[in-house]
């Protein structure tokens, strides 16, 4: 039995749409790492010790950073309490960037402290 001319054009535009999807996708992924990368040579990384006082500890700071700035955190270590927060963070990004995030971090109240040694590879 032969498919309906209807059915046959349905089927095109669904592949069409799911193609074009796909597309805006990809593109969107290369724009962010292209905003990342900035100039030559001006990408960071950063590895930071965050002190939270009791009244951050159940605030999202750092998804509110990953938003705020064009930084992309990396949440290496992490203890919790009702007292106190201590993470380990990666920050990469354009040099500004991940300045711009510290400071707004320590503005806040929080203890941004560079990482001395790697003790999560070793």
């Amino acid at each position: 039995m032969p498919i309906p001319k209807k059915a046959k054009t349905a089927a095109k535009s669904k592949k069409k749409a799911s193609s074009n999807a796909k597309k805006k996708k990809a593109s969107s992924n290369a724009k962010k790492k292209t905003a990342l990368k900035g100039r030559k040579g001006q990408e960071e990384q950063s590895r930071l010790w965050l002190m939270y006082p009791p009244r951050f500890i159940t605030r999202p700071i750092i998804h509110e950073l990953g938003h705020k700035f064009k930084v992309v955190p990396n949440v290496r270590q992490a203890s919790v309490t009702e007292e106190i927060g201590i993470v380990c963070l990666e920050l990469t990004g354009a040099r500004e960037q991940v300045k711009a995030a510290i400071k707004w971090m320590s503005k806040l109240g929080i203890s941004v402290e560079p990482v001395e040694i790697n003790v999560i590879e070793s």
